[in-house]
């Protein structure tokens, strides 16, 4: 059986009641680093991911396998990476994405907000019209760089940085598109009220 387990931000008091259950009951967990520490915390042996690619080796020798993910699983999660390889996930288990804390802390609805990965990807800015926009970025895209190339095409308006969120050294910056942030962390979730359309 494998099930995928959303682990939430990565502070282990925003994981849910069921995905603590699995993990403290589960014979085989694999998880990345940070994922495992969290794991680790709940007294659970882990395998540990260094590269998402590794994980098919990993399934091919265990028939069962828990697998822990940051976040929601199926928000630009490990599950359609899984689907895609072919492989049958037989459950689920949400949970509290980065951006939904995000979003709390700063006390804004995500109701009709547009929402990028920038894992694997480059262009988003063809994505971005006026409104919310909620960017999760990767090592190759600073909050920074995303405030610098918005601007550089044309939209103004506030952007948001949270870096580390609901870890104790979480940061939130707030500035205006174009302005410098500085990179507290590779870890961050950008969300920018886009103003004016390019043009």
């Amino acid at each position: 059986m494998i099930r995928v387990i959303g682990t939430g931000p990565g502070n282990i008091k925003y994981l849910t009641a069921e995905a603590c259950e699995i993990i403290k009951s589960s014979p085989r967990i694999a998880a990345f680093g940070r994922i495992s520490k969290l794991a680790e915390q709940l007294g659970a042996k882990v395998i540990k991911i260094k590269r998402v690619e590794d994980i098919m080796d990993i399934i091919s020798e265990h028939e069962s396998l828990d697998i822990l993910a940051s976040g929601d699983p199926c928000f630009f999660g490990i599950t359609e990476y899984l689907k895609r390889k072919g492989i049958e996930i037989d459950e689920v288990v949400p949970g509290l994405t980065s951006f939904q804390y995000m979003m709390a802390k700063l006390g804004k609805s995500w109701e009709g907000a547009q929402f990028v990965s920038l894992h694997g990807r480059e262009d988003y800015i063809s994505c971005v019209a006026a409104g919310t926009i909620v960017i999760l970025t990767d090592r190759l895209s600073a909050p920074s760089k995303i405030s610098s190339e918005l601007c550089s095409k044309g939209f103004s308006g506030r952007i948001y940085a949270g870096f580390n969120l609901s870890y104790p050294d979480e940061k939130i910056v707030v500035k205006s598109i174009g302005e410098d942030i500085e990179n507290y962390s590779d870890l961050s979730v950008v969300v920018a009220e886009i103003a004016m359309d390019k043009g």
